[in-house]
């Protein structure tokens, strides 16, 4: 191992301000608002409070693949929380989420606004509303809600923990990359061969279970996660491959990965959504 230092745990852990890295200013060890601050309200039915990274992505990509199969129902407001500002911390949107995390949804297209947090619970929540892209033939069901749960599961060892020790941590920790390369490709065989013997995750069709999986997948096997398709020779997953770009070809998918971006190429960047309109503005000249 590369480490020169030991470390040994005290009798109990106490919070070290800063501790965490790059995300060091807006990690604590508790719950709850940290400030006021009220969420902003559109006009669409759906309001979505998230940001574009892959959890975020999911809901997005959701959002565009039902107004692109005709659900008018579902236009929405996405509205920008700013996670290294800590606007996740702001009274109003622990109201929609306790737990601090995008993205969270309200729906607000019935009498009574329904609050929805967690992307799995929202890609659900949106899927059985609409009666799309989850199968309804209970044993092609169980296998969609099987995989996305997969995901719910594997994607913290990619990005909690691989992710996590390989791009942002302030050192470099030989036994932590170890350890999570080693899982993270473990669950890319996984998916390898699964995907050699289907079209999608869960079978033939394309579900939310491509939709939760490709954002963290996906974009890792592209080159679009962490810097990392070299460090974890990511060509050996022919088939994940495959599916990854068939996804990314969907115009769906390029429409929902803009929404709440606000980082990479300017071009690919749309901070807020609240028209379908808004993918035809200019992107804004750079200082």
């Amino acid at each position: 191992m590369s480490d020169s230092s030991t470390y040994t745990p005290p009798r109990v852990w106490t919070f070290k301000q800063g501790n965490g890295g790059r995300f060091a200013s807006i990690n604590r060890p508790v719950a709850g608002a940290t400030h006021d601050q009220a969420l902003p309200v559109g006009r669409h039915p759906f309001q979505l409070y998230s940001l574009g990274t892959p959890n975020g992505v999911k809901v997005t990509v959701m959002l565009e693949e039902l107004l692109a199969a005709g659900h008018a129902g579902a236009e929405y407001d996405a509205w920008l929380i700013r996670i290294d500002q800590g606007d996740q911390f702001g009274s109003g949107f622990v109201e929609v989420n306790p737990n601090s995390k995008i993205p969270a949804l309200v729906d607000r297209s019935g009498a009574e606004p329904i609050r929805v947090f967690e992307s799995g619970a929202i890609l659900v929540y949106l899927a059985e509303k609409f009666g799309a892209f989850l199968p309804s033939e209970p044993a092609a069901r169980a296998e969609c809600l099987s995989w996305l749960f997969w995901q719910m599961g594997s994607a913290p060892f990619l990005g909690g923990g691989f992710g996590h020790f390989y791009a942002y941590a302030p050192v470099k920790i030989e036994y932590a990359i170890d350890r999570y390369a080693m899982e993270v490709k473990r669950q890319l065989d996984v998916l390898d061969r699964r995907l050699a013997e289907v079209a999608f995750v869960a079978g033939d069709a394309y579900t939310i279970a491509d939709m939760a999986i490709w954002p963290w997948y996906g974009q890792l096997v592209l080159g679009s996660l962490y810097g990392a398709a070299e460090f974890l020779q990511v060509q050996e997953y022919r088939h994940v491959l495959r599916w990854a770009r068939e996804i990314e070809a969907r115009e769906a998918v390029q429409r929902g990965r803009r929404v709440n971006r606000t980082f990479g190429d300017p071009a690919l960047q749309l901070p807020e959504r609240h028209d379908a309109s808004d993918f035809d503005r200019p992107v804004p000249a750079q200082s």
